[in-house]
């Protein structure tokens, strides 16, 4: 097993991180969230040379999803997640197309598998814990490395933010519970990436973010 490597790929006018992990040894990898561009997610995972093993979701909005059929059918992996919860926003992708006005290659997502809590993911020898944190939207998955003290987060928690909870199936209570028992208590010396914008660590939020205080 090497090292973990990272590279993220901002998509769409959404401006989504879609993030690309791999082993720096093997190679073989994953993509989580492939909102769309799928070309140019491709020519990505050809630039760093990594191996997609399989593509993960962490959540059914069409940013993070709109891209995941095309891309799963161009690479021949199986998509993984998000929690069944979000089935119902999974099938419905081509309506959130309409009401965000970027109808076009976007298709309704179905996973291979939906994911439970406690379930472990892993390529290459890097293990990630699955948590279901909802309130951004229900079935909002988490992945989180603890030996890297490493988590991808998607649109639960951001850089001095949090997720949206004005959309359909969103919850703020949920989400601030999410955050506070989920993810908090793994320690301030975790580093995070999210769905949006730059990342941090939970103990930089734990301290500034207003949503938390």
């Amino acid at each position: 097993m090497g090292n973990l490597a990272v590279a993220i790929v901002a998509v769409t006018p959404f401006e989504q991180n879609c993030t690309l992990m791999w082993d720096d040894e093997t190679m073989a990898g994953v993509v989580i969230d492939p909102g769309g561009d799928v070309e140019k997610i491709i020519t990505a995972i050809s630039e760093t040379g990594m191996k997609p093993d399989a593509i993960w979701i962490t959540h059914g909005h069409i940013d993070h999803v709109g891209g995941a059929m095309e891309l799963k059918e161009k690479l021949g992996v199986d998509i993984i997640g998000p929690h069944l919860d979000d089935k119902q926003l999974c099938d419905g992708i081509e309506q959130q197309a309409q009401m965000f006005g970027v109808e076009g290659s976007v298709r309704n997502m179905v996973p291979d598998r939906w994911l439970e809590e406690g379930e472990i993911l892993e390529f290459a020898g890097h293990s990630f814990d699955v948590l279901h944190c909802p309130g951004h939207a229900p079935g909002h998955v988490v992945f989180i490395n603890a030996m890297l003290k490493f988590a991808h987060v998607g649109d639960v928690l951001f850089n001095k933010s949090v997720g949206r909870t004005d959309l359909p199936g969103g919850n703020h209570a949920d989400l601030i519970a999410s955050i506070k028992n989920k993810l908090l208590p793994l320690g301030d010396d975790f580093n995070f990436i999210c769905g949006h914008g730059p990342g941090g660590t939970f103990g930089e939020e734990r301290r500034e973010n207003p949503f938390l205080k």
